[in-house]
């Protein structure tokens, strides 16, 4: 900070440009870091780190270069790296002291009209005291935001642009209203690709010496669908559960069926008889924890494998979409169950005409 008051604000990127640990976790003691979820431990820290939105980086690195930030909006699914990436926006701006310049608001946090107008201004106004330079808003799962809070920020948003920027997080978009939308850069982060996941996992893997097999890592990409967050909390809890982590440890794990009981219970519902199957799934349902819902999620990838008749296809695939929707509104599961079964009856009788 400059003595007459004005605080000068360093665009160039930090110097450490080390990979590892320790920048992940800068400022941290040793233990403290041992500690941390995997999540936490291997953020990405710069924005080189940062995986698979290269066209999203380098134009914001663009941005900050020309120093002209807009106000941005992430949006995408969670887990493809939107809080990491402004985070190390916030590090590439302001250096080691990010964070004084900063105001991060999660969804957890009380965010109605109340706290736009106080907590929000209040931060935006602070910042006219100096001459040059920005604060950064950060609204994290800005989709939570009630509609009389996010009419209320069109207009701070408006008022403060000449010493706040803001970067709205979300995860659908539709939910932002237009008039938001309209004065920031929208920015789309796709579900990672399973490549990508690979090599963050690989690399963790290699880091905390996880005995993790083919087949085991194979089953982690598949359910992580590209979803990086979720990937590495599935690898750590199964890494403090288990000693080597194959396929079968990974769905115990996470408590998605494993794709041998999907076989099993859809092939019996195609070739047993009614009762049989009910008895045969029901069993297994108690024996193993399973939950219709993900009995059906498990069913519908295993059906895109067999060989139908066009007809029968569709008319199953309609039928799963109900049967979803009915448990999602409180349908009860063995009735369900039973429906499920009927229709899978049905479109064997379809496949034959």
């Amino acid at each position: 900070m400059a003595s007459d008051g004005q605080m000068d604000v360093d665009f160039s990127p930090p110097l450490d440009k080390g990979k590892g640990k320790s920048k992940a976790v800068e400022g941290r003691e040793p233990h403290e870091v041992d500690n941390l979820p995997w999540v936490e431990k291997y953020r990405p820290v710069t924005l080189d780190d940062v995986v698979s939105h290269k066209d999203i980086t380098t134009t914001i690195v663009k941005f900050i270069e020309k120093n002209r930030l807009p106000h941005l909006l992430f949006y995408g699914p969670p887990g493809t790296g939107k809080t990491s990436t402004i985070l190390a926006v916030a590090r590439r701006i302001y250096g080691a002291e990010y964070k004084k310049q900063i105001l991060e608001l999660n969804a957890s946090d009380d965010r109605g009209i109340d706290v736009v107008r106080e907590q929000i201004k209040q931060f935006a106004e602070t910042r006219t005291l100096f001459s040059k330079g920005f604060k950064l808003i950060i609204l994290d799962e800005a989709d939570m935001m009630t509609q009389q809070a996010q009419a209320a920020l069109r207009r701070v948003i408006e008022q403060y642009t000449k010493n706040v920027r803001f970067c709205i997080i979300c995860n659908y978009v539709n939910k932002i209203a237009p008039a938001i939308q309209s004065r920031c850069t929208r920015f789309r982060f796709s579900p990672l690709p399973i490549a990508e996941v690979e090599k963050r996992v690989n690399s963790v893997v290699e880091a905390e010496k996880v005995n993790l097999t083919q087949d085991g890592k194979k089953a982690l990409l598949k359910l992580s669908k590209g979803d990086m967050r979720r990937a590495l909390n599935v690898l750590q809890a199964c890494h403090a559960a288990y000693s080597s982590i194959g396929e079968t440890e990974i769905y115990n794990c996470t408590g998605n069926p494993h794709p041998s009981d999907i076989e099993t219970i859809v092939n019996s519902m195609l070739a047993d008889e009614f009762t049989t199957s009910y008895q045969m799934i029901s069993a297994m349902k108690t024996e193993r924890g399973l939950a219709l819902q993900d009995l059906i999620s498990g069913t519908y990838e295993y059906v895109e494998t067999i060989d139908f008749k066009p007809q029968a296809r569709v008319y199953l695939l309609d039928f799963l979409a109900t049967t979803e929707h009915r448990l999602s509104t409180g349908g009860g599961e063995k009735m369900q169950l039973s429906a499920l079964l009927g229709a899978f009856k049905n479109a064997v009788e379809l496949s034959t005409k």
